[in-house]
């Protein structure tokens, strides 16, 4: 564990994250095709989870985030996981992490309540319209209570796809008092608008966080790389470090569960992204340790 604060590193200038953890599982060879995605190898292989971490911290990722994006007692639950141990494994997802990369900041995965979901619903944010900020405070809090417990760094509040979750995840961090990054997925529209993906002006979106003294950067995620740069800049409207860890460029098809398109990481686009105010960078989705050794490179 770094003796820094994450926080301080970053005014220091940019810090590395890692890349898609379920990719480099699979890439193992590990079926992730349930409802619990990588989570299910939090229990049934743990080992591998502690691997993949290693593969990202020895390609120079300073920060790796835990295997605990679709994790949810209501989603173990689903699987036929008690309460008590589903919590127990949410937890472990912070030791798996520092122990595959003992070097590093732990950042606790807090994926969006559609990803729990499982149907792809994201990244469409459609749940959020029939869901209040209340409800979804409550479903977030016991994975962030139990993430920070176990020793999490920060929480990474990612692939957010409405304002109603990222004021609910914002509310939540603040009472909690645990540093937060918050990282919404958004598209850039016909007329050059950044949105989330539920279709609001990603700018309002950001400006939640604004003040807010648990977050520690805002920034986007499973964006197409192309949207990065775009969404960086409304982002600013927040006044806090910026977060950019973009997908591989490919298109997600829910439907048929496969990805769809050609990568297209490219390390020479970070730089710019560092200059606009980007002090975490990394990849999302099928972004793969050696992705993230490029950009180490381009970062120097």
């Amino acid at each position: 564990m770094p003796d820094t604060p994450l926080s301080a590193a970053l005014a220091a200038g940019p810090v590395l994250l890692d890349g898609g953890l379920a990719t480099e599982l699979e890439v193992q060879g590990h079926d992730l095709s349930s409802a619990l995605w990588s989570a299910r190898l939090l229990r049934d292989p743990p080992e591998a989870v502690v691997a993949a971490h290693a593969a990202f911290a020895a390609a120079g990722a300073q920060v790796v985030t835990t295997a605990s994006y679709q994790a949810s007692v209501e989603g173990f639950a689903a699987a036929g996981v008690g309460a008590a141990e589903a919590r127990r494994l949410i937890a472990s997802s912070v030791q798996l992490a520092r122990r595959g990369a003992p070097g590093a900041w732990v950042a606790g995965s807090v994926g969006p309540y559609g990803a729990v979901l499982a149907d792809g619903s994201e990244y469409t944010g459609d749940y959020c319209a029939r869901m209040s900020v209340a409800e979804l405070r409550a479903f977030h809090r016991p994975r962030m209570q139990l993430l920070a417990a176990a020793g999490a760094d920060v929480l990474a509040c990612e692939t957010v796809p409405a304002a109603v979750e990222a004021e609910a995840l914002v509310a939540e961090a603040d009472a909690l008092g645990v540093p937060v990054w918050l990282s919404l997925t958004t598209v850039v529209d016909d007329d050059g608008v950044v949105r989330t993906r539920r279709g609001e002006r990603a700018e309002a979106v950001f400006a939640l966080a604004a003040g807010v003294d648990a977050v520690v950067a805002v920034g986007v995620n499973c964006t197409a790389p192309s949207a990065v740069g775009p969404s960086l800049a409304v982002a600013a409207s927040a006044d806090t470090p910026l977060v950019a860890y973009p997908n591989s460029g490919e298109g997600w098809d829910a439907a048929a569960r496969r990805w769809t398109g050609v990568p297209g990481v490219a390390p020479d686009a970070v730089p710019p992204w560092v200059a606009a105010g980007a002090r975490l960078v990394g990849g999302c989705c099928r972004v793969r340790p050696a992705h993230i050794a490029g950009i180490a490179a381009a970062l120097g």
